[in-house]
């Protein structure tokens, strides 16, 4: 499936280069206008009429297969397998399966370990700018 993928993408791309390349070749209908009053010669390789029959159903041959691998990488990319829930979701459940954090120490008691999360003596008594805020 990666391989039809990776070809279709390939195909794709050389057939939009393909497209811009004759439509950049072909003239435009104001051409011919200036050609009239003699401003320039309309000859083109494959003759005054010839040319635009030639270039416009390579142009629409190319512009088929381009909408052809549209439509086929659509399909590609919409039967891929994919995850149910959501990234949020996904989010969670790898949240869920990280490690619990460690134990405390197997020489500490729960006056100790109760000793460690309280706050030091370090701030001289004065509190916190977190406490300050009002609840």
């Amino acid at each position: 499936m990666n391989t039809l993928y990776s070809l279709t993408i390939v195909v794709h791309i050389f057939l939009g280069f393909g497209i811009i390349g004759l439509v950049l070749l072909q003239h435009g209908k104001g051409a011919d206008m200036g050609a009239a009053f003699g401003s320039g010669a309309s000859g083109s390789l494959f003759g005054a009429t010839g040319a635009a029959n030639f270039l416009s159903r390579t142009t629409a041959v190319l512009a088929a297969a381009f909408f052809f691998t549209s439509l086929l990488l659509a399909y590609t990319v919409s039967n891929q397998p994919r995850n149910t829930g959501s990234v949020v979701d996904n989010a969670v459940q790898s949240q869920a399966l990280s490690p619990p954090p460690a134990p405390a120490m197997e020489g500490q008691g729960a006056e100790s370990a109760n000793k460690a999360a309280a706050p030091s003596d370090s701030t001289n008594g004065k509190k916190s700018k977190a406490e300050e805020i009002p609840q």
